[in-house]
């Protein structure tokens, strides 16, 4: 059972998280729009419902999602910050340790409400977020500058690999209207040899029912003793198992995807003798990294801010946004290099969480025992 000092962490735990996360969305979402309303008005010249309001109805709340996700952890190791600070400046700490409590049974309240969080941070990765990232990368690219924005929606060459002998090339491939000129499609077999090619000028795809249709096609069939078969036509009908955003993948299609069905996408990138995974990777293992941290980062936060310093809340809060920067910046980093293939993502995402965890637990440790 609770007992009313237990209740009483917990509810100012909550409170002050709470507030900080709405704090933070509000003057976030002010800043973002304030800087994105040029992009957003060109995106009107493309599709004249792209107006401001429509962005703040069909994109913010979800890049809201995304966005408090992502500095979850951060935002609890400041709201314990500060108001354990306010605690120990207030003398309600040392009052409690010495009413008989340990400081260990006094964390206690602390270590319950984090596992929540992280609990329900861990489902909201895993099932839920992929969900409102549909929702905002559908429009994310128009906020994008020039450059960023043709890598989602530009038209530019694609390749992809269906199998270990099969390809698709797409001289010209445009990723928000699905459509492409310049298709080929090879197959080889075992000695490398190709069997089978198909061409066509133009090619696009029928989202209705699943298809690539291709314009003007030419296709080659080799036998064995090098005679060929010929064949072409106006139009033709391919399914090759897969829509173009998973032939074609941009840096996005992680995000999209819930943990099976991401599992799913990697295992079959691999047996398609796909090894550029590491993107989707690090999606993988961040979902599960982060919301460990919650549980580190609120025993780091209580560890610095439980005794009353010269300098009180206003040296606490410096010392926490400073490892807060750090803890986020290496995350960052750190995808980049597992990205270049410098660290397996596995090791990059979790390697926070492994230099952090130690450090709390010797601060915890030197602070239960004062």
């Amino acid at each position: 059972m609770f007992k009313i000092v237990d209740r009483y962490i917990i509810k100012k735990y909550l409170g002050t998280f709470s507030f900080m996360l709405i704090l933070l969305s509000i003057v976030v979402l002010v800043i973002d729009v304030q800087q994105k309303i040029p992009r957003i008005e060109n995106a009107k010249n493309i599709d004249p419902k792209l107006d401001l309001v429509y962005f703040l109805i069909h994109f913010y709340p979800y890049w809201i999602v995304n966005l408090v996700v992502t500095f979850l952890s951060i935002l609890v190791f400041i709201s314990v910050i500060y108001f354990t600070s306010r605690m120990a400046n207030n003398t309600e700490i040392v009052a409690i340790i010495s009413s008989g409590a340990s400081f260990h049974r006094f964390a206690r309240p602390y270590l319950y409400t984090s596992i929540l969080i992280a609990i329900i941070s861990f489902s909201i990765n895993h099932l839920v977020l992929p969900w409102a990232n549909i929702k905002k990368n559908e429009l994310e690219a128009y906020t994008y500058n020039q450059r960023n924005k043709d890598k989602i929606l530009g038209t530019a060459p694609a390749s992809a690999q269906l199998s270990k002998n099969e390809y698709i090339f797409v001289n010209s491939w445009n990723k928000r209207e699905n459509r492409g000129s310049g298709f080929i499609f090879q197959r080889f077999d075992k000695d490398r040899r190709m069997t089978y090619e198909l061409k066509a000028s133009d090619v696009y795809w029928d989202k209705e029912k699943k298809q690539f249709v291709l314009n003007n096609y030419f296709e080659k069939t080799i036998n064995k003793d090098d005679t060929e078969k010929l064949g072409h036509g106006f139009e033709s009908r391919r399914s090759y198992g897969h829509t173009p955003e998973e032939l074609f993948p941009n840096e996005l299609l992680g995000q999209n995807k819930t943990t099976p069905e991401l599992l799913k996408f990697i295992q079959r990138e691999k047996e398609k003798g796909n090894s550029n995974l590491n993107s989707y990777l690090n999606e993988l293992h961040q979902r599960t990294s982060m919301p460990v941290s919650i549980i580190i980062l609120t025993f780091l936060a209580l560890s610095l801010s439980s005794q009353k310093k010269r300098g009180g809340l206003g040296i606490n809060l410096a010392i926490g946004i400073s490892l807060a920067f750090i803890f986020v910046f290496s995350f960052e980093a750190l995808k980049v290099v597992s990205e270049n293939k410098s660290m397996s993502p596995a090791l990059a995402m979790w390697f926070p969480n492994m230099v952090f965890l130690p450090i709390t637990l010797y601060l915890y440790l030197k602070r239960a025992n004062q």
